[in-house]
């Protein structure tokens, strides 16, 4: 007898609908799959095998054939354990076959028959929803990741026997009750808040400016002034992601298998800093399968990299092209896949390998030379892509005990939210969503200068021979300070300000 039941795979961020067939037939006992399966397919021959004995059903003596359409698209991952027990179930009259159809069915079976999660189940869900599938069933562990897709029965099952009775209709699974967006966000609390940061100003200051405008930002600094700390406090006050922002993240972290049994829709703007011993595949995205590097799971987000001299040198050029697109292309022998990478970039360092040329504390014991070596690391059309550049030195001890409490993030995020609603109101016909995405047209049309400020920066352009890419860059942010000050001018010193964070330039590398 023949049954079929619908799955879905995975190819890059999308699902994709795979027809999973199980034909049983006399003959000599066999379990053949066929389809393109990958090893982790092929083994869940045993696994289904012991999944169905000790559940109570019989296994049966037949010879099995599985065929995973489309037959020419590689499957791979274990969630087509379930399908595939399910249909050899109904293979052999165990369970009625006619109850299959328009069932979405994921997930990995277990030896004793219970439901493990799956990697992409959201992204999988999301397509099948997309198709017009209606119901899903799938492990109880994936429930909370696709709690938020309306349209679409969830059953959360944790057994082969649950799923089983469900489909007979002799025990109904709970149907999940599916929550908004609003109502997922509203316990969302920042990783870090500004308040605990003592002093630092400028730094504060700029930091807010990159906030409001989605600009990259370089930390030079002594070791302990507190880089990493005002880097990670910036994905708290960064607007909300909007629901399409939050299913985007949490798609490509379900495929990466980021996201832990019971996670739900990530709401919080991801941060991620990956070590400086990073490869340029983990940094990029690729390995055997095409997987998703830092750089996309920093999507939406935040990605830091904390000493980015130590930093391979591959790995920082490989970074220049996903900065300026926004997406990463990875191409592997075994697959190929494009993921979303639009992220802010932030990155700190000692200003030389001591960590303390230029300090008011501590004196320096490296030469001009070791600097110059160190310094040199970062090339300069990596430098060219940071919009900001602010020097952070240590707090002295007396500020630190005598500093009047900080503002919150909350107060910062306040005004960086109203900088981005005016951003996206002027932008609204013009595909971008915030000042960082200018381009040369839109920095004609948008950032309009006066004779004063046109003066100013051609000084400043003179002076330090700052290329047209930084030149551009320097626009981008002067608007965004104004734009903080809610002027539809730039003025002289919103000009003035955008130079100072780019003269680390001229300090360090010149």
């Amino acid at each position: 007898m023949l049954a079929t039941a619908l799955s879905y795979g995975l190819s890059g961020v999308s699902g994709y609908a795979v027809q999973v067939e199980v034909y049983a037939a006399n003959g000599l006992p066999a379990l053949e799959i066929i389809g393109l399966p990958d090893a982790s397919v092929k083994e869940s021959r045993d696994r289904v095998g012991a999944a169905i004995a000790n559940s109570g059903f019989a296994m049966p003596v037949a010879r099995l054939t599985v065929n995973l359409a489309p037959a020419d698209t590689k499957k791979e991952g274990p969630s087509f354990d379930l399908p595939i027990a399910v249909c050899i179930l109904a293979a052999t009259r165990q369970l009625p076959a006619e109850n299959l159809g328009g069932v979405l069915l994921l997930g990995e079976l277990s030896l004793d028959g219970s439901l493990k999660p799956v990697r992409g189940a959201l992204p999988m869900v999301i397509s099948a929803s997309e198709d017009g599938v209606k119901e899903v069933i799938l492990p109880e562990g994936n429930a909370a990741e696709v709690a938020c897709i309306q349209g679409i029965s969830v059953y959360p099952a944790r057994n082969l026997s649950e799923v089983v009775s469900h489909l007979r209709g002799n025990r109904r699974i709970p149907v999940q009750t599916q929550r908004t967006y609003r109502e997922i966000v509203s316990g969302a609390q920042p990783l870090m808040d500004l308040s605990q940061v003592h002093g630092q100003v400028a730094a504060k200051r700029a930091l807010e400016v990159a906030a409001a405008g989605g600009h990259n930002m370089l930390m030079i600094g002594v070791p302990g002034s507190g880089k990493t700390m005002l880097a990670r406090c910036l994905p708290g006050i960064l607007p909300p992601m909007t629901f399409a922002e939050a299913l985007e993240t949490t798609r490509i972290y379900s495929i990466a298998g980021k996201l832990r049994p019971g996670d739900g829709l990530m709401v919080t703007r991801p941060f991620s800093a990956p070590h400086h011993s990073a490869s340029v595949a983990s940094l990029i995205g690729g390995g055997t399968n095409a997987m998703p590097g830092a750089v996309s799971l920093s999507h939406n987000g935040v990605l830091f990299l904390d000493e980015l001299p130590e930093f391979s040198k591959q790995a920082l050029e490989a970074l220049r092209q996903p900065l300026e697109d926004g997406t990463v292309s990875v191409t592997r022998v075994h697959n190929q896949a494009q993921y979303q990478s639009s992220f802010m970039f932030v990155a700190s360092m000692n200003p030389c390998p001591c960590g303390y040329y230029g300090s008011r504390t501590r004196k320096c014991r490296c030469t001009p030379r070791e600097i110059r070596r160190y310094l040199d690391r970062v090339s300069g059309p990596l430098l060219d892509r940071i919009d900001i550049q602010i020097e952070v030195d240590a707090v002295p001890v007396k500020e630190i005990n005598e500093a009047q409490p900080a503002e919150s993030s909350a107060v910062v995020a306040e005004r960086v939210r109203r900088c981005r609603e005016l951003q996206q109101e002027r932008y609204r016909n013009d595909s971008i969503h915030c000042n960082a995405q200018l381009d040369a047209r839109l920095l004609r049309k948008y950032c309009p200068l006066g004779p004063e400020a046109t003066a100013l920066l051609h000084t400043a352009v003179e002076r330090t021979g700052m290329s047209m890419r930084a030149y551009g860059r320097v626009l981008k942010v002067a608007r965004t300070i104004a734009d903080l000050r809610e002027s539809e001018t730039i003025g002289i010193e919103d000009i003035a300000l955008a130079i100072q964070f780019r003269e680390l330039d001229q300090k360090y590398w010149q």
